[in-house]
């Protein structure tokens, strides 16, 4: 058991925690027993109680069943963060059913895949992507959409600039195979018993599907519990906390840290449809919001709003997130404004978001964190596999509650995945890290995401931690690009800062006298925008593939 990191271990936490036995609806029924009148939910103004909240949740649990759904069914659930995507997700498990969440983002095809992979039948729909999911029910693909408009649930005055998807007014659906939430809810169907336990499947997050088709990981209700737990836990979360909900909650992060952690708590969500930097600010002064986890872009966007300083954000007592590493330029410009130091971790969808978050009292900057609660972290050689000591780079591998069990239907995958160390399964990462002598993890980069320059390994993610050092450059992506002679060659695309003058020569000489020769992009590109995902990731792989198609 890897206990290097128990020296910084937080003061007062055991090493270890016993999970609720039970299922995840559990927690929602819990502190809608113990807090009836607390705010759930609280929607650009409008507020759910818990009581409210479980009571929706078992109305629409019932109409499920009612249509059919019954134990381990998947449901797919495409919407964005709104106070019906919770009453979507804690319906569907109380259910008895599996949550299958869709990037709202994607269109037919993908969602044709995991329509088709799940063998899902129905689907709960945000109105504003209802067209992209109608055509699987003409083709047979599902049998049912119940589709609802945020509007429904926001408050009929608001001093908020709403997002387009939230003011728009509900339409009735005409197609057929298409049901209205609101219609769904008033059926006064009760939900069954609920049978399902711990080691029930409870969540089909899918993951980025950076090779092939995405895969469903498996997730049962324990290991949606464990991160959901150590997430409270680990960050001293109470059920007083008002967390702001920006990540969206089809990706783990969000989904555990922003919806499943505050309800275990009996905290408040206060939920964001869209980022909108200014509304950020107003929400965490009007509500006083003290807990928030974002992505470092949108740290990067809060602190670039010139009146940032004249809203009131000394409630927050807690800012950390994760997905890339945080800039100690940015984060030096957060500890001013917040006072906080922002906490860094680390997780994947197989996963179900944290297994390394950094200690709240002790954080390193551009650090995964320390393994959390009973995980086991371990760092490989790629070629041997065998164990590599304080740091060398190799791949991160991991045991925990929080892993996955495997990948839907990929047996193959699911056995690619895992390997046996010391009589225990640890799951393969993809990602290339490091540990220091305190038991600190560090990203180096993804196995796939090296540039070999003439024999020489460059990891992109530690250039673009340095070019992160240069006064006018905002974000960096580094990726490969073709090199006749050295085979590969570092290029770095870059967005500048509001008002920055330099050229790519003058970044290019500027590395040159900061990094290390093999290092040196030879080819800067000055970008308006990088492209992102919908969880605000830098789509690498997108910039890097059209270099060597324009090659």
């Amino acid at each position: 058991m890897f206990d290097r990191h128990h020296a910084v271990w937080p003061a007062y936490l055991p090493h270890r925690l016993a999970l609720p036995q039970t299922s995840v609806f559990a927690n929602l029924a819990i502190s809608a027993q113990r807090y009836p009148e607390r705010d759930a939910i609280l929607y650009y103004g409008a507020a759910m109680t818990y009581a409210a909240l479980e009571r929706e949740a078992l109305a629409l649990a019932g109409y499920l069943t009612a249509q059919g759904v019954a134990r381990g069914d998947r449901v797919l659930l495409y919407m964005q963060n709104a106070p019906q995507y919770v009453v979507a997700f804690y319906a569907i498990l109380r259910a008895n059913a599996v949550v299958v969440p869709v990037n709202p983002m994607n269109r037919t095809g993908e969602i044709e895949h995991y329509a088709r992979d799940t063998e899902a039948r129905l689907c709960l729909c945000g109105q504003e992507r209802l067209a992209e999911v109608t055509p699987l029910v003409e083709s047979g693909l599902l049998d049912e959409i119940v589709v609802t408009a945020y509007s429904e649930y926001a408050p009929a005055a608001c001093d908020f600039e709403l997002p387009a998807e939230v003011s728009a007014p509900f339409e009735t659906p005409r197609a057929a195979g298409v049901t209205a939430w609101r219609d769904a809810m008033a059926a006064g169907h009760a939900p069954p018993a609920l049978e399902v336990g711990p080691d029930d499947l409870a969540v089909l997050p899918y993951s980025s599907g950076t090779t092939g088709q995405p895969k469903g990981c498996m997730h049962t209700h324990t290991s949606v519990m464990a991160t959901a737990v150590h997430s409270v836990v680990w960050s001293y979360g109470t059920s007083e906390g008002v967390n702001l909900a920006t990540l969206p909650f089809f990706h783990v992060t969000g989904m555990q840290n922003s919806m499943n952690a505050p309800i275990y708590a009996g905290a408040t969500l206060v939920i964001m449809t869209r980022w909108d930097r200014r509304t950020a600010a107003r929400l965490i002064e009007r509500h006083r919001v003290d807990r928030w986890t974002n992505i470092v872009t949108m740290a990067v966007d809060l602190l670039a709003d010139p009146e940032i300083e004249s809203f009131d954000l000394s409630s927050l007592t807690y800012i950390g997130g994760g997905g890339a590493a945080m800039p100690a330029a940015v984060a030096g410009k957060l500890r001013d404004l917040t006072g906080l130091d922002y906490i860094e971790g680390y997780g994947l969808s197989e996963t179900m978001a944290a297994t390394h978050i950094n200690p709240l009292g002790a954080p390193k900057a551009q650090c995964l964190g320390i393994p959390v609660f009973s995980v086991d972290a371990r760092i490989i050689d790629l070629e041997t596999q065998a164990e590599v000591s304080i740091g060398e780079s190799g791949e991160i591998v991991l045991h925990g509650p929080q892993v996955c069990v495997g990948y839907w239907n990929r047996p193959e995958a699911t056995a690619a995945a895992f390997i046996e160390i010391d009589g225990k399964r640890f799951l393969r990462t993809g990602d290339i890290g490091r540990y220091d002598e305190d038991g600190y993890f560090f990203m180096v980069d993804r196995v796939k995401r090296m540039i070999n320059a003439s024999g020489y390994k460059v990891w992109p993610a530690e250039v673009e931690a340095l070019m992160y050092g240069h006064p006018e450059i905002r974000e960096a992506c580094v990726i490969a690009t073709p090199d006749a002679r050295r085979g590969e060659s570092v290029k770095a695309c870059v967005v500048l800062v509001d008002g920055a003058t330099a050229t790519e020569a003058d970044i290019l000489a500027w590395c040159r006298d900061n990094m290390a020769a093999y290092k040196v992009p030879r080819a800067v590109e000055i970008c308006l925008e990088l492209p992102r995902s919908q969880t605000g990731k830098v789509m690498w792989r997108r910039l890097q593939e059209a270099e060597w198609e324009d090659a």
